[in-house]
């Protein structure tokens, strides 16, 4: 039996969190590809990823829209909210550390940097499974432990991407950059661990 199976049918809300993970997935993936091109138009894969951004903005007020016209949702109307505004915020990060490439002019990705876009795009991928499935959860446990692994693989690297940016860098203004690029990497890898904990505290109020 469904988690939510006892309530009417009011399930746009899954269908809707599902597309944003799906646009949270791809924002990751195009930024993996904007950190490993070497030859790369950076401006073409960040527009690519501002896109994904409005759309997810979208979703998001669709999300509020609906709330205020649902009678009954399959879930807290809190939780719905808090989640589709942290799903979004996932994106609007994404975007940050892409626009911030740009802004800063920065032309040699670091190693720390592709390994951050790599921890991103799998923890956005294991978002989506979980995703859906949540209105008849399976194997969300596992992912979920998955996440949290990741996130801890996110602090490792920011940590040692701080460390030698401080002892190696000698140039004031790249130390700046970069340090702004790595905070922006690590707050969306913060962000994916923080959907998964409403996400589980969703499922806890529901079993």
């Amino acid at each position: 039996m469904g988690l939510f199976n006892f309530l009417p049918k009011e399930e746009q809300y899954f269908d809707l969190f599902i597309q944003m993970t799906v646009y949270i997935s791809d924002a990751a993936r195009t930024l993996m590809e904007m950190l490993s091109d070497k030859d790369a138009d950076y401006k073409e894969y960040s527009q690519r990823i501002k896109g994904l951004e409005h759309a997810c903005d979208e979703l998001t007020h669709s999300v509020a829209t609906r709330l205020n016209k649902s009678f009954i949702t399959p879930f807290d109307r809190e939780d719905i909210y808090t989640m589709s505004t942290a799903l979004d915020d996932i994106v609007d990060l994404i975007d940050d550390a892409a626009r911030a490439i740009i802004i800063f002019d920065v032309h040699e990705i670091t190693d720390y940097a592709r390994d951050f876009a790599d921890v991103i795009e799998r923890m956005a991928d294991q978002l989506k499974e979980i995703v859906s499935t949540l209105k008849r959860p399976k194997n969300v446990t596992q992912r979920l432990v998955e996440i949290h692994r990741l996130e801890n693989e996110g602090d490792d690297i920011y940590h040692a991407a701080i460390a030698e940016l401080f002892h190696d860098a000698h140039d004031p203004l790249t130390v700046l950059k970069w340090k702004e690029v790595y905070e922006k990497l690590e707050a969306a890898v913060d962000r994916c661990e923080n959907v998964a904990n409403i996400i589980e505290s969703i499922i806890i109020k529901h079993t």
